[in-house]
């Protein structure tokens, strides 16, 4: 037994511990959903984590995201990300792309592997439409993190098809998206149905893809990423 999964295996068994350790899987997105994400399958002993990000953390990253700290402002996340991963799990295999990416890398990064799972933590529209929209057309198993801004409520929090999802901005504009393209159902988003009231949200550009910034709090974003990293658990070890 690997002692350090030893509470691990008494849950899930010494073969749910080997398709954990053969599992491959993708996190696009290493903010506030997608960093808990890549920790929480780290800790559960996923062999190889493919990682995507090309931010850096800055201060206002501290009150919600798990690899911001004081001493990593201003360092890549994938970076960060990678040595906080590794001394959890010295052996776990980290493929890291500190890049931003447009459609082209994204087809490529997503078939240049044969993932096991793939978890699309991007708040950015147009990649994070790239990547579902590819995810599907390939039929690639997948869960997409919806819009975890401007929430309180943990108790609002759900997981269901890309359907039935409401009260969520960034989901109803990647519903329409996916409509032009005649997709409307067949994977799963994590998403909140509390009501964002407009008092939390400035209209401002804070970057060349930000147009507004919406409060967030220190706990939501990390149970959207515990909740996508069930999901993919659920999967490999079904």
């Amino acid at each position: 037994m690997n002692n350090w999964l030893e509470r691990t295996e008494l849950l899930i068994g010494s073969d749910g511990i080997k398709k954990l350790e053969n599992a491959h899987i993708l996190i696009a997105g290493l903010g506030g959903v997608g960093g808990y994400a890549a920790e929480m399958l780290c800790r559960a002993g996923v062999g190889t984590l493919s990682i995507i990000d090309s931010d850096k953390f800055m201060p206002s990253n501290r009150n919600r995201q798990i690899g911001a700290l004081v001493s990593t402002t201003d360092l890549p996340k994938t970076e960060v990300m990678t040595s906080r991963l590794l001394d959890i799990n010295p052996n776990v295999k980290i493929i890291s792309y500190c890049e931003y990416l447009k459609e082209n890398e994204i087809i490529e990064i997503l078939l240049k592997e044969k993932y096991d799972f793939i978890i699309d933590a991007i708040d950015t529209l147009t990649p994070k439409f790239f990547v579902i929209y590819h995810s599907v057309m390939n039929n690639l198993k997948f869960v997409s993190s919806m819009g975890a801004g401007g929430k309180l409520d943990p108790s609002e929090i759900k997981i269901t098809d890309i359907s039935k999802s409401y009260e969520c901005k960034l989901a109803y504009k990647i519903r329409k998206k996916l409509h032009a393209h005649n997709i409307k159902t067949g994977f799963k988003v994590v998403f909140s149905a509390e009501v964002v009231p407009k008092s939390v949200i400035i209209a401002e550009e804070t970057g060349p893809n930000k147009k507004s910034t919406i409060g967030t709090i220190s706990y939501i974003p990390a149970i959207f990423g515990c909740y996508c990293a069930a999901e993919a658990i659920k999967e490999i070890l079904s």
